[in-house]
């Protein structure tokens, strides 16, 4: 299996081309995040993942699930299950198949499919940078509390997008950094510990605004205090992505969740 953030071709330790394209707009760089590293600090969180920042991303993942199940079923792929918290949430009627870096949190993922008898889900470690998956083999692609964590954003946001099926949603939860108040100043200040906490604390909105075939729906600020963001994506057919991309509305605003 592959480790789930690539080492090779996205670059752990050089600058990315999204990072490239940050800078050349003015915007903040973002930190290097070496797999290693992120390795390291994952085996340190798997054994109180669930009851530390399990806890404070609760909201974020129960109202991406909650929306996931009023769809149809559906074939769903959840880019950094970490320890299957969420997975008990979905209904049955849809196909789970979660991917992590951490092999401690993917044990710990397969303990809770056994626990609950969740035969509608399973667990792999894979590379996020480069899935294992044909185009368009998903409805829906979930990401959540991800995006800050791998090497190279841009890349997994293509990967993520390229595996997703016309007409299928991908869904984000994140925490998206702010350059405004006391809030903005802490997370400078925190952006030199990146590795040591395995996240990002600056990270712009704008390093998941990569993919023309992506259209935003929904932006929902959640609890607690706006920290995180759900954003929700569709996918276009891949002839009218630039057309779309060009007429594309504003995305709905919604009170914090």
């Amino acid at each position: 299996m592959k480790p789930a953030f690539s080492s090779t071709d996205g670059g752990i330790t050089n600058v990315s081309t999204n990072e490239k394209r940050l800078n050349g707009g003015n915007a903040r760089a973002l930190a290097d995040m070496d797999e290693h590293a992120i390795r390291k600090a994952y085996a340190r969180w798997a054994p109180v993942y669930d009851m530390t920042f399990g806890v404070i991303a609760d909201a974020g993942r129960k109202r991406a699930v909650r929306y996931i199940n009023t769809l149809p079923p559906a074939r769903i792929l959840e880019a950094g299950v970490g320890t299957g918290i969420s997975l008990p949430a979905y209904e049955r009627k849809h196909e789970i198949i979660g991917i992590d870096l951490s092999p401690e949190m993917l044990r710990k993922a397969e303990e809770r499919i056994r626990r609950h008898r969740l035969d509608n889900a399973r667990v792999m470690e894979m590379d996020v940078c480069n899935l294992d998956f044909e185009d368009d083999s998903f409805d829906v692609v979930a990401a959540m509390y991800v995006l800050t964590v791998v090497p190279d954003p841009e890349r997994a946001m293509r990967e993520l997008a390229r595996v997703c099926k016309p007409g299928g949603q991908v869904i984000l939860v994140n925490h998206f950094s702010t350059e405004e108040g006391l809030r903005g100043k802490v997370e400078k200040r925190m952006a030199r510990f990146a590795e040591d906490l395995g996240w990002r604390p600056e990270f712009p909105k704008e390093a998941v605004m990569v993919c023309d075939e992506l259209t935003v729906e929904e932006e929902v600020p959640l609890r607690p205090f706006g920290l995180f963001t759900m954003l929700r994506f569709r996918k276009n057919d891949r002839a009218a992505a630039n057309a779309a991309h060009a007429a594309a509305p504003a995305p709905r605003q919604v009170a914090s969740a």
